[in-house]
């Protein structure tokens, strides 16, 4: 590939990053926001909670909507949506006026995980698509390493709404890249709504939507409030806080590097390690507050696991897909993920406002990840085995 080639691929990356970095911010500007609206850290959760669950309804719906529009004008649809809903989150005068401009930008959000990756393995020939797969993982981490602390540094800077009004300077920037280097793609348009039942009949894309389901609501159940739990659990600093954030995200690099270099020869393997090792992360995030080291080292190794689990998931749902229905394969992915997101985040806030208290938020969220890796090794592996030799067979009749 020349370096013209690849630029639709890096401009993919930057809205990758944008678009994470948007959805990661509440976390980091949980207590600034609470504060500023007088009220608690728990109800500024919700910010979260229904920015995931509107993610969560219409991300189908949506897509069926514009099935038929070309790839190409969809993308800068949605890229200059989520610029004008950025502005109106920075402006907002009111918890309401936030919490109705957020499910603004959920809108948007809808829309570009539902084709973000598909588009991402098409800009790029098929011997790359795994490479492709791993760039879009690393904008989620860049987006934690340097978005969300550079977020959460404005924020405690400017006040948390510049965080916004930076955001969305650089979604215009990265719409008018777009429009000078986005390649026109067809969208065949032939998935219609008839045929979402033989989707949802898919053993394997039904296994990994239940698994993901249970999996993302255990993850944030602590992650979304992470912040308060190293603040008053942990004991960390604004400053550590930050560090420990970024951290995170710069170890989910590692796991893209991993995911590219030992997917395939290990790839069962590979699931298994990743929802272990983030059950394993969550359970030692309480024992770990003896030590400031003990606790970046479980960030460190928990961004890892988590960027494993999301490239090698996403893969195997373009995997197990057809061809003209990723699109509509992803969206029911993004839309589950994002279940997992708000039920996570509400269980986060219950348990947080609960007797037990913000110091048991890994706990809990390690059984439901406990759950996930047993459902992964004795009912999802076994159906992928299965439909990999359907493919094999039907391969060699092929040939």
């Amino acid at each position: 590939m020349t370096p013209r080639q690849w630029l639709p691929l890096i401009a993919i990356v930057i809205c990758v990053f944008i678009v994470n970095m948007s959805e990661f911010m509440p976390i980091g500007l949980l207590t600034d926001i609470a504060t500023d609206f007088d009220i608690s850290e728990s109800k500024a959760g919700l910010l979260i909670s229904f920015y995931a669950w509107a993610v969560a309804i219409l991300s189908l719906p949506i897509m069926l909507l514009l099935r038929k529009m070309e790839y190409r004008r969809m993308f800068l649809m949605t890229i200059a949506l989520f610029a004008f809903f950025q502005i109106l989150s920075g402006i907002s005068s009111s918890y309401g006026m936030l919490m109705a401009s957020r499910i603004g930008v959920a809108v948007a959000h809808s829309i570009f995980w539902s084709i973000a990756t598909p588009l991402a393995v098409r800009v790029v020939p098929p011997e790359l698509q795994k490479l492709a797969l791993s760039a879009v993982a690393t904008g989620t981490s860049v987006a934690m390493i340097a978005g969300l602390p550079l977020g959460r540094i404005i924020g405690l800077a400017l006040g948390w709404r510049m965080t916004f009004i930076v955001i969305a300077v650089v979604s215009i920037v990265a719409l008018v890249l777009l429009i000078f280097v986005f390649p026109r793609l067809e969208n065949p348009g032939t998935f219609t709504l008839r045929r979402l039942p033989g989707l949802l009949s898919n053993r394997v894309l039904i296994g990994i939507y239940v698994m993901l389901a249970i999996y993302v609501t255990g993850y944030y159940t602590g992650y979304s409030y992470i912040e308060p739990f190293l603040q008053q659990i942990a004991g960390f600093s604004e400053t550590m806080t930050t560090v420990a954030l970024t951290v995170f995200g710069a170890f989910g690099i590692v796991g893209s590097i991993l995911f590219t270099k030992f997917y395939d020869r290990t790839r069962f393997r590979f699931m298994i390690m990743a929802l272990l090792g983030a059950a394993v992360c969550l359970l030692l995030l309480r024992p770990s507050v003896v030590s400031m080291l003990l606790v970046l080292a479980v960030c460190a190794f928990w961004g890892l696991f988590a960027t494993c689990f999301n490239v090698a998931f996403q893969n195997e749902t373009l995997r197990a897909s057809p061809e003209d229905g990723t699109a509509i394969s992803m969206s029911l992915f993004s839309g589950i993920f994002n279940v997992g997101i708000a039920s996570g985040s509400l269980i986060g806030g219950w348990v947080t406002d609960s007797s037990a208290g913000v110091g048991s938020i890994g706990f809990v969220g390690a059984a439901f990840v406990i759950v996930a890796a047993a459902i992964t090794a004795f009912y999802l592996i076994r159906k992928m085995r299965i439909a990999d030799g359907e493919r094999a067979k039907r391969l060699a009749e092929i040939r």
